[in-house]
């Protein structure tokens, strides 16, 4: 097992069925008791369509999860935009944080919105991880 910290950035398609927010409270739950448990880190935004999501941790363990979400049904298409070592975590105090619910991340998203229509797929991973750090920095009221 590494001691290397790897950082995973990927976005899939909604394949919920039904109510997304109740689906979405259910995701967020078990993501921050399973990523506690093995040390992973991370931010997950759902806007729309899609999900975008920042995996943080040992090798071993982001692997692990990535893979379970890959065979997670409510979600499609899952890419792969970026996987690296890294020297430290952006996400060091989330176990899995939600980022883009409110208003004002709405107007944050809106030039993003503009540029992509949010299509994952036309963003870098290094842009998916800026996004989601910036509204992680500014959800905890520190300056992005």
């Amino acid at each position: 097992m590494s001691d290397d910290l790897y950082r995973l950035v990927y976005y899939s398609h909604n394949a919920i069925r039904g109510d997304a927010a109740n689906a979405i409270t259910s995701i967020l739950a078990k993501s921050q008791a399973n990523n506690q448990r093995v040390g992973v880190t991370g931010a997950l935004m759902f806007n729309r369509g899609c999900f975008a999501q920042v995996l943080e941790g040992g090798r071993d363990a982001v692997e692990a999860v990535f893979e379970r979400i890959q065979q997670d049904e409510r979600h499609g298409d899952v890419s792969l935009l970026a996987f690296d070592a890294v020297p430290s975590r952006a996400f060091a105090n989330w176990s899995m944080g939600f980022v883009g619910a409110s208003m004002v991340d709405a107007a944050c998203f809106g030039s993003l919105v503009q540029q992509s229509g949010f299509d994952p797929a036309r963003m870098t991973g290094e842009a998916l991880f800026e996004t989601l750090h910036r509204l992680a920095l500014e959800e905890e009221g520190a300056p992005a």
